[in-house]
């Protein structure tokens, strides 16, 4: 099998990981290699022995918890493997770039959407910060489309959870449906049941759009709830 750990070591740049310590504040363990980099990586690791790092591989760094997640993603193997692997790594992830990076590049989502659907609507009832996180993010990733826009709605409007990188990703799941399906979403922030925090933030965000025009934000602006 590649030597993973050298690899990285290899990859790493001073300036990039201290830079990345700062928006990852609760992960300190941290090389700087840029995802990218990972990528090419994750290409090589796929064609090898993948089995043997998915299973044996014991992962210290940030980068090497990205690497595994997205192994996992690219690997050509059938989708019960895949999920079984994907229920396995769940529990590993800690932090939001992990679980971004990885949601990003679990691309057999858009292969079998009500499969993976289906996967993960336990996660968005999970006491886990990460695990409902992993949910939304799977959502806004892969499922803010014309099929699932109604579903994705009821189902951003359900998650309950007081933890901040959950609220960040609710809002930020809105935002998109928001930017993608603006008649829709418009009149689900007129009648949900988001909590003022999230809410606001949803609004926020769809403002900072540069695919919203500006009389739009002027309204959104109004509808934005009084603390």
């Amino acid at each position: 099998m590649i030597d993973v750990k050298q690899r990285l070591l290899a990859l790493s740049e001073e300036q990039f990981r201290d830079f990345s310590a700062k928006l990852i504040p609760t992960n300190s363990n941290i090389l700087g290699v840029r995802v990218p980099a990972l990528r090419q990586l994750v290409k090589e690791l796929a064609k090898d022995d993948w089995q043997t790092f998915l299973e044996e591989y014991e992962c210290v760094y940030l980068e090497e918890f990205m690497l595994k997640g997205m192994v996992i993603g690219a690997i050509k193997e059938d989708l019960e493997t895949v999920l079984a692997y994907c229920e396995k790594f769940i529990p590993l992830i800690d932090n939001w770039a992990v679980c971004d990076i990885v949601c990003g590049d679990l691309k057999f989502a858009k292969k079998y959407p009500q499969q993976t659907w289906t996967f993960i609507q336990p996660y968005l009832t999970s006491q886990q910060e990460y695990e409902v996180r992993f949910a939304v993010v799977m959502i806004l990733a892969h499922f803010i489309n014309e099929e699932y826009i109604a579903q994705v709605l009821t189902t951003l409007d359900a998650v309950q959870h007081e933890a901040y990188y959950v609220k960040m990703a609710v809002a930020w799941a809105v935002s998109i449906c928001f930017v993608k399906f603006p008649t829709q979403t418009m009149a689900y922030l007129h009648d949900n049941h988001l909590d003022d925090e999230t809410y606001n933030k949803a609004i926020q965000k769809i403002i900072e759009s540069r695919r919203v025009d500006e009389a739009t934000k002027n309204r959104l602006r109004k509808m934005k709830r009084k603390k």
